[in-house]
């Protein structure tokens, strides 16, 4: 398949825009005046594409640290470039692997600097000092909740590898100097560049997704950046050009097969969602400049 071919077919609209995420929305323009700091998460597998695309509309001006979940996961000289290109934007950009406590003091460190003139001014005007005001900001299944429990130091909130676990806006106190308002995942209404990257990367529900095109999508990807990766996980020196042949090949490797010995797509095709899904494959960023 061309190059051209390739673009029309990833272009493809999805469309997974629950009513909540529309409230979710409105609902943090209304506290907006409670909020000191944003943390702006997005994975580090795919920095464009998990950016939510009309944030600074959500937020206005006010102070943000943009959290690149999952650096253990991605290819990370890809995603230094991704950093770099942020950083030159002005923002303040921390990568972080959450299944890694100690990774949260730089964090705390960054949050209090970036704030520090703000309750310097507090402090001028004779204000009594407060805890600092956290809006936590993400699409779905970037790590929010994850990155909440540690912060507090258990499990205050339900977290889960797939998107639409928090369906509604919580404050969530974390020690004396330090409190969250935890958002469910945000996505906009017409997906289309970086719809599959995000499909990929397990930030949309399977239920409304071609996965049979996703499974393809990231074959095609593992091939054309991580030709080693493909290699490795799955025998494969490179596709055929009928993608359901390397998908035969695979299920028959991995023993993906029903009665009479055929091969179960169907399993292959979430088999090779949930390499990525479950982390089973790692070094990979699919965001490219």
């Amino acid at each position: 398949m061309s190059k051209n071919k390739n673009e029309e077919v990833y272009k493809i609209g999805i469309n997974w825009y629950p009513g909540h995420m529309a409230k979710t929305k409105r609902l943090i323009r209304e506290n907006l005046n409670f909020i000191d700091i944003v943390y702006e998460l997005v994975d580090a597998r795919m920095p464009k594409s998990s950016k939510i695309v009309d944030i600074d509309e959500i937020i206005k001006d006010k102070p943000k640290i943009m959290i690149m979940t999952k650096i253990d996961l991605c290819d990370l000289e890809e995603t230094k470039k991704w950093i770099k290109y942020y950083e030159n934007q002005s923002y303040h950009v921390l990568p972080l692997n959450l299944e890694d406590n100690k990774s949260l003091k730089p964090l705390i460190n960054l949050t209090n600097e970036v704030l520090k003139d703000y309750h310097q001014k507090r402090e001028d005007k004779g204000l009594l000092k407060r805890k600092s005001r956290a809006l936590i900001i993400g699409i779905p299944n970037v790590g929010k909740s994850t990155l909440i429990n540690r912060l507090s130091g258990k499990k205050v909130v339900q977290a889960g590898n797939k998107p639409g676990v928090t369906k509604q806006l919580n404050w969530i106190r974390v020690n004396e100097d330090l409190e969250l308002l935890d958002t469910p995942g945000i996505l906009w209404p017409k997906l289309a560049e970086g719809a599959y990257n995000l499909a990929s990367l397990t930030a949309i529900k399977e239920e409304v997704l071609p996965l049979f095109d996703v499974a393809k999508y990231i074959l095609e990807t593992l091939s054309k950046y991580y030709p080693k990766i493909l290699k490795e996980r799955y025998n494969l020196e490179k596709l055929d050009d009928v993608i359901i042949n390397d998908l035969e090949y695979i299920g028959r490797r991995r023993g993906c097969l029903i009665k009479g010995g055929e091969v179960d797509i169907d399993k292959v095709i979430i088999l090779i969602i949930n390499d990525v899904k479950l982390g089973n494959i790692k070094g990979i960023t699919f965001d490219r400049f």
